[in-house]
């Protein structure tokens, strides 16, 4: 898994910036689309993760957003929701624009109970084409009233690579 994550990263390093592209993505009444596909890894098995998300930005650099997730391939199955918050710092570099938020999730876990969890999320976007970025960040992720018989950790830290097209 980490030498995908660190051929990903030197592909996205070698993308040409179209800072002139990037500038509206992040700018009121903007919505964006992003998709998910990757794998995981939770209860000693690992998963196929697929999903989606929109965010809304409501005003110049500050989106909310809901995603969804679905682990699938080995049980048991899960299912997370998540409203988020972020700010783009679109303004300050015109190759990169840094960004910062935060999110709650709702998993829910065929056979064990319902958990919720709060995060922090930072990072950078860069160009990909006409109205689309990538991006390339860390969260960490802390679970609410968790229990450490039944999950191994209650909180963890993970890299993020997101594919984001806007209208």
């Amino acid at each position: 898994m980490n030498r995908v994550l660190l051929a990903m990263l030197l592909v996205l390093a070698a993308l040409p910036v179209r800072a002139a592209d990037v500038a509206g993505i992040f700018g009121q009444g903007s919505t964006q689309f992003s998709l998910l596909a990757g794998g995981g890894y939770a209860f000693n098995n690992n998963y196929l993760v697929i999903g989606g998300g929109v965010s809304h930005y409501v005003l110049d650099g500050v989106g909310v957003g809901l995603s969804y997730e679905n682990w699938s391939g080995s049980g048991p199955g899960i299912n997370k929701i998540s409203p988020s918050v972020q700010y783009v710092f679109y303004r300050w570099w015109s190759s990169v624009q840094p960004y910062v938020g935060g999110f709650y999730r709702h998993s829910i876990i065929s056979g064990l109970p319902d958990i919720d969890s709060v995060g922090a999320r930072a990072g950078v976007y860069f160009a990909a084409g006409t109205r689309s970025v990538i991006g390339v960040g860390l969260a960490h992720e802390s679970y609410l009233a968790c229990q450490t018989a039944i999950y191994y950790s209650c909180s963890e830290t993970y890299p993020e690579i997101s594919f984001l097209f806007g209208f």
